[in-house]
């Protein structure tokens, strides 16, 4: 409607941080050209501006929706209400982006324990890290269990409560049977990190005997300290994101299972729905400070992979576009039940006027929408730019960028945030 090109030229203009989002669907005939104008026009100003709208996605939101037993219709009523997350307003408690299941913490226990072991393959590494992966989930299920019990009585959602359908009339806290769905989900990060590691161990220990296991564990326990050569060996596979690639196969592997965990049975208690999501928001350092080296090529202390995307600098030496490649991998690992694992683009404005300018942007967007994805993220902006930001902040007190789900001003963001958006740039 007319009110839809208001608010985003409001955005354009007024230029400050927003948290809009443009639900994108197939075209429906009849409907007039005005969807694609609006799309298209909020692509043109996030080339202007360098941050815009994100773009919620229809196929992958209402079909993934569909698939926890309710009607196709319904998922439609479903909006984007957050960094990466999509409710029914009033109707649906989801508790999206709430809680993690770090996989790569599973990773590594599970070579812990075969460093204890006299036998070493990658099976029984596999059988370790699903065992741990699924003591995680448990654990989650288990205090969602708890949370159903004791919210109402020790914290009650009151000014939720007031807009929700149903917790004044049953009596009864949102969070606790007073609205019809309650869907709580359980994100799974560090997807990236965890197929490459297996990769790399693949290819590097068991195919080629490059390293040993011993002298893996080795490099693992040391930092790879002294051994730039050989954590390079295990960094400079086919990572996740390459077409193809052994990661890849890891990758859509350890999503099935992590997708089995959280859907094939309910929590215990109570038997609430679980649904599964891969989104780890910004706090991709966080995650990894405490996190000793993996096998990868990472250090212990550097950040994770995020969400359900490559790590950065995946497509090295790929002659590809590589915000497609980036593309294909988010849409073919998501998690399919509704939730939504984000595509991050940061593009540079100089790189995308030799790439199909506005109309190849927006062909991207439909196409992650049709493969099912969920939403998309988007800045662009100038390589110098951003780089001569991220050193003197204070420079640039006006740009604003998108972090995940959210903008903000970049000279508000910390060190560890601006990093991690720099990267994802210099990888596009």
């Amino acid at each position: 409607s007319r009110l839809s090109f208001l608010i985003l030229d409001a955005m354009h203009l007024l230029k400050i941080p927003t948290n809009l989002g443009i639900r994108v669907h197939a075209p429906i005939a009849g409907q007039g050209p005005e969807p694609e104008i609006l799309l298209k026009r909020s692509v043109e100003y996030t080339i202007e501006d360098g941050y815009g709208v994100c773009y919620s996605l229809e196929k992958g939101i209402s079909e993934g929706f569909s698939k926890n037993g309710f009607p196709l219709e319904l998922g439609r009523m479903r909006v984007k209400c957050g960094c990466n997350w999509v409710a029914i307003p009033g109707r649906e408690y989801p508790l999206q982006d709430v809680t993690r299941v770090n996989m790569a913490v599973a990773l590594h226990y599970g070579l812990k324990d075969l460093q204890a072991q006299e036998t070493r393959d990658l099976d029984l590494l596999w059988e370790r890290f699903t065992y741990h992966l699924q003591a995680m989930v448990e654990c989650v299920k288990a205090g969602y269990d708890k949370h159903y019990e004791v919210m109402q009585r020790n914290r009650p959602e009151i000014v939720l409560n007031l807009f929700m359908h149903g917790p004044i009339e049953r009596g009864l806290n949102c969070s606790n049977g007073g609205v019809d769905i309650l869907d709580l989900n359980i994100d799974g990060i560090a997807l990236a990190t965890v197929a490459d590691s297996f990769a790399a161990i693949e290819q590097r220990v068991v195919e080629e005997k490059k390293l040993t296991w011993d002298r893996l564990f080795e490099l693992l326990d040391t930092n790879y300290e002294g051994a730039e050569r050989e954590r390079l060996m295990l960094k400079n596979i086919r990572r996740f994101g390459s077409p193809g690639s052994r990661a890849q196969d890891w990758a859509v592997r350890i999503r099935d299972y992590y997708v089995a965990l959280c859907k094939g049975a309910p929590t215990r208690k109570h038997h609430l729905m679980i649904v599964p999501g891969l989104f780890s928001h910004g706090d991709v350092y966080a995650y990894g400070k405490t996190l000793e080296a993996t096998p990868n090529g990472r250090f212990a202390g550097d950040a994770i992979s995020h969400s359900s995307e490559p790590d950065p600098g995946f497509a090295r030496g790929v002659d590809t576009f590589s915000p497609v490649l980036k593309a294909n991998a988010v849409a073919l690992t998501q998690a399919g039940y509704g939730n939504s694992a984000p595509l991050h683009l940061d593009i540079d404005t100089g790189l995308i006027q030799h790439s199909g300018g506005v109309d190849a942007l927006v062909a991207l967007i439909h196409a992650h929408e049709q493969a099912g994805g969920t939403l998309i993220n988007m800045n662009c902006v100038s390589k110098e730019k951003l780089l001569k930001a991220h050193e003197d902040p204070k420079a640039y007190p006006d740009l604003v960028v998108r972090v995940t789900g959210y903008s903000a001003f970049f000279a508000s963001l910390s060190k560890e945030y601006r990093q991690q958006i720099v990267d994802r740039f210099l990888d596009e």
